[in-house]
Formats: C-alpha cells, sequence, structure tokens
C-alpha cells in the first residue's frame, strides 16, 4: 500500500527536522490568540448539518478557488444545495496544486475525519456521506473539536457593541476547559471613509451611554468601552487598517475635527488622519494601563468588486494586498505612543511581504520595559499563511530581528477545523530549523533546539498573552 499524501513525515525533509518537529512540537497546546469563530456556535455546541457548512461556509479561500476555475455564484454564495456546493469543491481542488488550499483540505480530512483519501470528483460522493455521518457524532460538536484540537485558548474578535454574552455563557460551562476571551476591534470607530461610519459611531455612544464632542468626552468613551471588555476577560484588541497613516493632532484641532463629524461635515485627508491618529493613541495607552495586548493588520484592501459586493456582501473574497510606503509612519504611531512610556506589548502584521524586512527592523526600536518581546513581527497573515509566506516571515524576522522570541502561530479563521494550520506552521519551522542544521547555520544541539521549538509553538504565547 503506499503512502498516504499526509503522513508523518509530511514537509519534513531532514532527520533533524522530524525529532524537532515529533520530539518538541507535535503534542503542544494550541493558544489560538487571533481568530473570527463565532462564540455563539461554541455556546451553542450545535451538531453541524453537513460537511458543506463547516467547510465551506463563509470559507473566502474556497470561494476565491472556485470562482478562479470558472464555478458559477450559485454553487458558492448563491442558492445551490449544500450538496451541489461540496461537489463543485471536490471538482477544483485536484486543480488547485501548489496552493495551501490543497495541503490543508486534505489535513483537515485526514486530522479530524480519519480519510485519507484526496479529494476529487472520483472520491467526493462517498467522502460526502462519510464527513456527514461523522458529523452527526457528539465528537464533532464545536467544543469537541476544540477539545480534541488540544486548544487551551481561544480570543474571538468582537465589535465595539457585541454584548459578550455568549463569552460568558461559555465560561459558566465547568466541563469545557478551554478559555474563550473576547477581542476588542473597535474599526468601526475609525472608518471614517465608510459609509456606515456616523451610524456606528452613534450606535457606539448610545451603547456606552456617552455622547462624543470633543477630545475629553471621546476619552470617556474608550475608557468605557475598554473597562466593560476588560470585566468580560478581553485582554487584546486589534485594528484592521487598510494603510497606516500619521498625522499628529493637539486637542483643540481634535476638538474641531468632532464638530464637524458631528455636523457631518467632510473631512480633509489630513483631518481623517489626525482623528484616526488620536483615536488609536488613546486606545494604546488604556491597553498599556490594562495590561492588554494590542495588534495591528495593515494592508488589505477589501470589497474590490463592486458588483460582487452588491451580490455576495462584504468580506466574500474580493480582497487583496495593498502597496504603500509603511516605514515611517508605523515608526512615528509607535514613537506617539511610546513618548509617555506608555506603548502596550504590540504585535503587528503586515500583508505585503514586501514589508517584512520594515516591521522587522522596526520592531527593534521598542523593545523597552523589561518585556521579552514587547513589540512582534505577526505570523504569516491572511495571503502570507502558506508555506512560501509563513518561510519568508520566520526567515526575516530571524536575520533582522530574533526567532527565539516569536510568539508563534494563530488560527485567523473562522473555521473550527483550521487548527491543522499550527500542525502547518510547526512542520515549516522544524523544517526550517533542520535546513539550517544542514546547512552547518546553527549547531545540532538537541536541548538548544527544542527548547527553540517549544518556546515558539507555545511557551512564549502562554507567557505573552498571561491569560
Amino acid at each position: 500500500m503506499s503512502k498516504p499524501f499526509i503522513h508523518d513525515q509530511f514537509l519534513l525533509q531532514s532527520e533533524t527536522s522530524e525529532w524537532l518537529y515529533h520530539d518538541y512540537a507535535k503534542d503542544l497546546p494550541i493558544i489560538d490568540y487571533h481568530c473570527h469563530l463565532s462564540p455563539k456556535e461554541i455556546a451553542d455546541n450545535e451538531l453541524f448539518e453537513s460537511i458543506t457548512d463547516i467547510w465551506l461556509s463563509g470559507d473566502h479561500y474556497k470561494w476565491r478557488a472556485m470562482r478562479a476555475f470558472g464555478v458559477d455564484e450559485a454553487y458558492i454564495t448563491g442558492n445551490a444545495s449544500k450538496e451541489e456546493k461540496f461537489m463543485k469543491w471536490a471538482e477544483v481542488v485536484p486543480k488547485t496544486l501548489g496552493n495551501p488550499l490543497y495541503h490543508w483540505t486534505h489535513l483537515e480530512l485526514s486530522r479530524y475525519f480519519g480519510i485519507d483519501e484526496l479529494l476529487s470528483p472520483d472520491t467526493a460522493k462517498d467522502i460526502w456521506q462519510e464527513t456527514n455521518r461523522l458529523l452527526q457524532t457528539h465528537a464533532f460538536r464545536p467544543k469537541s473539536i476544540i477539545k480534541r484540537s488540544n486548544v487551551e485558548a481561544i480570543c474571538t474578535t468582537d465589535a465595539p457593541v457585541d454584548t459578550l454574552s455568549h463569552h460568558r455563557e461559555i465560561e459558566k460551562d465547568t466541563q469545557f476547559d478551554t478559555k474563550v476571551l473576547p477581542t476588542l476591534r473597535p474599526d468601526t470607530l475609525l472608518q471614517y471613509d465608510m459609509d456606515s461610519f456616523y451610524e456606528n459611531l452613534r450606535a457606539i455612544e448610545i451603547y456606552y451611554d456617552q455622547e462624543v464632542s470633543d477630545e475629553k468626552t471621546m476619552k470617556v468613551l474608550l475608557r468605557k468601552m475598554v473597562n466593560f471588555f476588560h470585566e468580560s476577560g478581553c485582554r487584546l484588541a486589534d485594528f484592521g487598517m487598510q494603510r497606516l497613516n500619521f498625522e499628529p493632532v493637539h486637542t483643540s484641532q481634535f476638538d474641531q475635527i468632532m464638530v464637524k463629524i458631528k455636523k457631518q461635515i467632510p473631512l480633509s485627508f489630513v483631518e481623517k488622519t489626525q482623528y484616526q491618529t488620536a483615536v488609536i493613541i488613546e486606545f494604546a495607552h488604556l491597553f498599556h494601563e490594562y495590561d492588554w495586548v494590542m495588534q495591528l493588520h495593515i494592508g488589505a484592501i477589501r470589497d474590490n468588486n463592486t458588483r460582487m459586493y452588491h451580490q455576495a456582501g462584504k468580506d466574500s473574497g474580493f480582497d487583496s494586498i495593498d502597496d504603500f510606503l509603511i516605514a515611517k509612519p508605523l515608526n512615528q504611531l509607535l514613537d506617539a505612543i511610546d513618548q509617555t512610556d506608555q506603548l502596550p506589548q504590540t504585535i503587528i502584521y503586515n500583508l505585503n511581504p514586501n514589508h517584512n524586512e520594515v516591521i522587522a527592523t522596526t520592531i527593534g526600536n521598542f523593545q523597552t520595559g523589561n518585556r521579552i518581546g514587547k513589540v512582534q513581527f505577526g505570523s504569516g497573515w491572511w495571503f502570507n499563511d502558506q508555506k512560501r509566506g509563513m518561510e519568508r516571515q520566520i526567515n526575516d524576522l530571524a536575520h533582522f530581528s530574533y526567532l527565539q522570541t516569536f510568539v508563534g502561530m494563530l488560527t485567523d479563521s473562522r473555521s473550527f477545523l483550521s487548527y491543522t494550520r499550527h500542525e502547518y506552521f510547526r512542520r515549516i519551522l522544524a523544517n526550517i530549523v533542520g535546513e539550517w542544521v544542514e546547512e552547518g547555520l546553527v549547531p545540532n544541539d538537541k536541548q538548544m533546539l527544542g527548547q527553540l521549538m517549544t518556546d515558539i509553538c507555545y511557551q512564549n504565547a502562554k507567557n505573552y498573552f498571561a491569560f
């Protein structure tokens, strides 16, 4: 019998990489400190009806692939049946060789369903039936999948007006040991160019019973927001921004900007940047006070296809990498936050890999305050969340900063089956370090290299976030 595609030595190209992965990384718990899982689905803990629901629903990676191979939108976000959508995906998978979707698909089939057959039109019917059969068992409820995946902590992504009631409901379940904590994502307060900005601002004001008219009242609103999330267990915040711009602003200028915002008078580019800069800095100082971690996701240009935006909605697979200058504004922003010694622990994720070296060198400017790896170059994100992207990020971090302080991988996913991405990352990391040994770049010291693997894959995150 031939060896299955997903096997024990998958991606491991040397003897050193094999023992690094199997002896030191494979069985470590997962700290998934950034994802988009639904806390409601975890709290409800209901069975999934079909493999389409848990595998294809909301997965814009797969949707993009299906569109690229000419699949009609009815089988992607449209009204085709769940079985028809799965069968169309099965037609596409064999054509995705070289894309991470091919690896992820078969890792998930193998690890969760015990299926080592390659997905194709020939095997699709049997795989459809077997996965759906298994999905009706207790082992495939969300909480069971999380436990099976050895997940110690999950940080979801939550809007300022989320009630966080599902997090509190999950916490009451004494049979479920995984921490599920909220993460504040206050983008709606910053996205001035969005059509819904004024509506979002008003909703936030009502939710926190705090009208904003100037810098002083904005600070009160932000403190109320952070305090509410903190009391619900939140210890992280996350900003998603297409481009990072920086423009300093004095109190009197900010007050004038707020007057214009409340009157819905359009702001100039400089005023918009001043508003966003001031709000981020104030947030960052609060995060430092509350001992939170601040995350910056920079560089996604979203919803580029207007026609499909109106048909399929936002975040449906029409996003791409933006290109812009980041070095100066990033250093300026971190410096402005740090001038009062109030820079929180910070993780910076870039979508454009051309910014890797900029990020890796910038973080070295702000490693102060007796914290190991206080400012982090985050793991390969989105379009970089694949073998080459991870290899580039790991090597650039190692060469321009210090790999030993890295807090490692996250899923950034909406799927309960995506924890295999941690296995994928750990195998790639082990293979890189194994290559260094083979090339004579690092000593073949089992204790030293084993510690490196353990730190990056688990211990650094456990210490950094201190959940």
